[in-house]
């Protein structure tokens, strides 16, 4: 006979409690638990058998050893582990209060441990009566064990039931017994693998059970097979999957065999899982699932609770719950983890940090969340403690309830339930914020669409009686519009309640008429994009803050079109009160990168949509701060060009990490920044005009930067499906578009400073005023800067430049002719261009006798340097500095409102005289 059938069951280690009776000291708070006590009278010999300390993957496998070695089967042992386990993790919890992370580590362990000892018995079985499963390929056909949910996420419970799901890769048949014979397909012997798995794990003996097994999250349920390929699980996701099976699987984890984790076999389920769960777009489709979820949830937990009020006290879904908390976390990763794969991750306290760091939800409340979750998970895990039952709800005894607040460190029952509430209106609170969208809207009633009344079914019709003139007439053309006809119930819901609120706020004069009709524009081509009505109607303050944008200026419209998915961006509480940062921005996309990395995501299409992503929502950003005022026209310019800078740095290092040629870990190479890029004032959809140098002794240098820098380029402009990043001119390299497209530094010296025969042109040290050094091998950077101060101070003759200057400046202006009666702010004489050209006149001619007019600091500074150096008569400078920044405002609003630079002339008359008076004290 085995040890299962023998042991007794004698004597308690302790004296139960009786009701009422006081709690154990602190040393001993373990004891009190009834469970433990039955452990310590039934398992008292073998407890020694589990090694001291936490349980880890290691201990719990050499006790599983020890234990069949005194007798056990593997049956027997399997629950005697477990009962061994929980025994320590009482103690450790309760008496010595352990990390909730030891307690929820250690079960998940178990589960994967002994999950992978079934596993092992199980195969050798199947082995011996039907062969090995086999591929068509003559490959073993490979099982997953998928753990969903707490053991996905490595959280597991002290007396949780595990989900489960089991997939094979690939169909075929096995190889037959010693006799070749009882072959079944694959499908038949992982079905009866399914059934021994849960006689070993989930069946019920006189030792209990190691876990309950719930399968009910597989492809169609309880209806559904046991166990599933991985193409029909695919074509499941594909063509059934339903957006709370995207919650579910968005913790799914291969959990055994050990193998299959060990060896990266389990990537071809990820492969399947991850396109399922986060969607490429921002996906706001999924609060109203998860809104229709979570009070199914409720709704069964108050028929539980009916005539039982004690069940209302359920720390995991009541009110303010453990369930709660994960969904609040949840239905962040899953709106937003398509674009922003660093919130891909499975356990709850980690993804909560990452939600704040990603700016999603404020610090302050990431850690309020945190606390409250682990805080109720130690009351869960008490409560589960007393007697061992998948129970959530808090215990009626009082001796119970005091025991619970000893435990946790409270002086008394009532300490302890006043800091409960507290965490679960914190908890309840943001989970309430989150999903109570529509209670700003007195005309949109009801939530969902199906339980409204009246104007919550109105047709569109009836909807725009709430509109006059210009916007009615505009929103009739949807009733006729193929758009509008053709979107589903539900989206024709939202679109009904999205315009009674839009009504709403017209009528309290909090956006106007021209907004309305420009969102009418932008969102009628993007109509069959339900998830951005999802996001409006979801987000109110996102939506109001869209509307302002529209009604401020035209071009965000266009660039909202080009690229809808950044309005999520106006959901930040932060948006008017930062501004870019550099480090940050190159810091998230490397985590994003490492995100994608880890999951065999970082592609180059992939990476280069990552790039691009992030540029248009940092690009947007600034709009939006734009058009509220916040920034002025340079800070604008200041944070487009530091975006630029921060964009081929991270497309440079990327390029070259990805390169085939390189021979080297740091490219020798740097890009040098003229124009718009080179002086910092870059505006929306510049171009970028950079110049590419190397220094590096290799003999193969030339071909492998030449490779490199046309893999730049191609990152920078190929427009993929999220766009592009930013079209790019070379044109002033040496030789222009003749010329090599990579020069070795040294070449580019001498071009620069007349040094033999092939030699830059005046225009050319005229772009050099403008230049910079944006990026590169560092010792490049002094070196430019040297070359640069030599060209702009070297020896001039004053005639010869003042003419070339001006034969320039009038090529330039009949390239941009001015009707007649208009002043264009750019091109006409006494406009911007004139005081550029005047300024790099002066620079290139004084620079040498005033090296302060040398730094590449923009024309208004440059203006008032000039001044104070005496080139340029007192108050002269100043004037025309005031002009130049009053027609680069001018110039930068007429753009974002897609209006023309030329206006009437009496409108700048002092400006242009200020400009003029330049021009004539320097050019003449």
């Amino acid at each position: 006979m085995t040890r299962s059938q023998t042991m007794d069951d004698s004597g308690p280690a302790v004296a139960p409690l009786g009701h009422g009776a006081p709690p154990l000291a602190v040393t001993n708070a373990h004891r009190y638990s009834r469970f433990v006590q039955r452990l310590h009278r039934r398992y008292a010999e073998v407890l020694p058998l589990l090694a001291p300390g936490v349980p880890t993957r290691e201990t719990l496998a050499a006790g599983f050893l020890a234990l069949t070695r005194t007798g056990f089967d593997t049956l027997a042992a399997l629950r005697v582990l477990r009962q061994l386990t929980l025994e320590r993790l009482a103690q450790l919890d309760c008496a010595q209060q352990a990390p909730l992370a030891s307690v929820t580590r250690s079960m998940t362990w178990l589960a994967e441990v002994t999950l992978d000892i079934a596993w092992q018995q199980v195969m050798a079985d199947l082995d011996a009566l039907h062969g090995a499963p086999t591929k068509p390929d003559g490959q073993r056909a490979q099982m997953w064990i998928v753990g969903m949910g707490k053991l996905g996420a490595r959280e597991l419970n002290v007396s949780s039931d595990i989900d489960l799901i089991y997939v094979y890769d690939e169909d075929g048949e096995t190889l037959g017994n010693s006799e070749g014979r009882s072959k079944v397909s694959c499908q038949e012997y992982f079905t009866r693998a399914v059934k021994r798995m849960y006689a070993l794990i989930g069946d019920t003996t006189e030792h209990g059970f190691v876990f309950r097994v719930d399968l009910a999250l597989r492809p169609n349920g309880n209806s559904g097979p046991s166990v599933v390929s991985l193409d029909a699980l695919e074509e499941y996701l594909l063509v059934q999957g339903r957006e709370w099976e995207r919650f579910a699987w968005m913790k799914s984890r291969v959990v055994a065999p050990r193998s299959a984790a060990v060896n990266g076999s389990a990537q071809a389920l990820r492969a399947v899982v991850l396109p399922f769960v986060f969607r490429r777009y921002l996906d706001y489709n999924v609060f109203e699932s998860l809104r229709t979820l979570h009070q199914q949830i409720r709704d069964h937990a108050a028929k539980r609770s009916a005539g039982h009020p004690e069940r209302a006290n359920d720390v995991k879904l009541s009110r303010g719950g453990i369930r709660e908390i994960e969904f609040t976390v949840q239905l962040l990763q899953v709106v937003r983890g398509g674009q922003f794969p660093e919130l891909r991750t499975r356990p709850t306290l980690d993804a909560l940090q990452r939600v704040a760091k990603a700016g999603l939800m404020p610090q302050a409340t990431a850690d309020a969340l945190s606390a409250a979750y682990v805080f109720l998970r130690q009351v869960e895990h008490r409560i589960q403690y007393l007697d061992d039952q998948q129970t959530h709800v808090l215990p009626t005894r009082d001796d119970d309830l005091a025991w619970i607040a000893q435990t946790l460190g409270y002086a008394g029952t009532c300490d302890f339930l006043i800091a409960l509430d507290a965490h679960r209106e914190v908890v309840a609170q943001e989970f309430d914020t989150l999903l109570g969208s529509d209670r700003d809207c007195k005309t949109c009633n009801g939530k969902n669409g199906k339980n409204g009344s009246g104007r919550e079914h109105a047709e569109l019709e009836a909807v725009l009686s709430d509109f006059k003139g210009p916007v009615r007439e505009r929103l009739a053309q949807w009733e006729d519009s193929p758009r509008v006809l053709a979107l589903r119930e539900d989206a024709r819901g939202r679109l009904t309640r999205l315009l009674q609120r839009t009504a709403q706020w017209l009528a309290e004069g909090r956006i106007t008429e021209i907004a309305v009709l420009r969102m009418a524009d932008w969102i009628e081509p993007l109509l069959r994009r339900e998830s951005y009505l999802a996001l409006m109607l979801e987000r109110p303050s996102v939506y109001e803050r869209l509307l302002r944008l529209l009604g401020a200026a035209r071009w965000p419209a266009r660039y909202l079109l080009q690229h809808p998915g950044v309005i999520d961006e106006l959901a930040g509480g932060n948006l008017f009160q930062t501004r870019f940062d550099a480090a940050e921005f190159e810091a998230e996309l490397q985590a994003r990168r490492v995100a994608l990395q880890s999951t065999g995501e970082d592609d180059e299409e992939s990476l280069m949509n990552l790039l691009r992503r992030a540029h248009h929502a940092e690009q947007f950003r600034t709009l939006a701060r734009d058009v509220e005022g916040v920034l002025t026209v340079e800070q604008v310019a200041d944070d487009l060009s530091a975006l630029a800078d921060a964009v081929l740095r991270v497309t440079a290092r990327w390029c070259w990490d990805r390169l085939k040629k390189r021979h080297r870990e740091e490219p020798a190479i740097a890009i040098i920044g003229y124009g718009k890029l080179g002086g910092k004032e870059l505006g929306y959809g510049s171009d970028l005009d950079i110049v590419f140098v190397y220094d590096d002794e290799e003999e193969r240098a030339q071909e492998i930067y030449a490779a490199y820098v046309r893999k730049i380029i191609n990152w920078m402009t190929v427009k993929t499906a999220d766009g592009d990043l930013y079209e790019i001119d070379t044109a002033l390299r040496p030789n222009g578009n003749s010329g090599l497209l990579v020069t070795r530094f040294e070449a580019y010296a001498d071009y620069q400073q007349q040094r033999g025969s092939n030699t830059a042109w005046t225009w050319e040290h005229q772009a050099m005023t403008r230049a910079r050094f944006v990026m590169g091998w560092p010792s490049l950077a002094p070196r430019f800067d040297a070359v640069r101060h030599a060209v702009i101070s070297a020896a001039r003759d004053a005639d010869s430049l003042k003419a070339e200057i001006v034969a320039m400046r009038e090529r330039v202006r009949q390239a941009h002719p001015v009707k007649i009666d208009h002043f264009d702010v750019k091109h006409s004489p006494g406009g911007m261009v004139d005081v550029e050209f005047a300024m790099q006149y002066l620079v290139l001619l004084h620079a040498a006798a005033h090296p302060e007019l040398a730094d590449n600091v923009g024309n208004i500074a440059l203006l008032q340097r000039a001044e104070h150096a005496a080139l340029l008569p007192e108050g002269v400078g100043q004037a025309a500095a005031n002009a130049y920044r009053e027609m680069r405002r001018l110039q930068h609003r007429a753009r974002l409102n897609e209006e023309p630079t030329q206006v009437d002339p009496a409108a700048l008359s002092t400006e242009r005289d200020a400009v003029l008076a330049v021009w004539r004290d320097v050019m003449h």
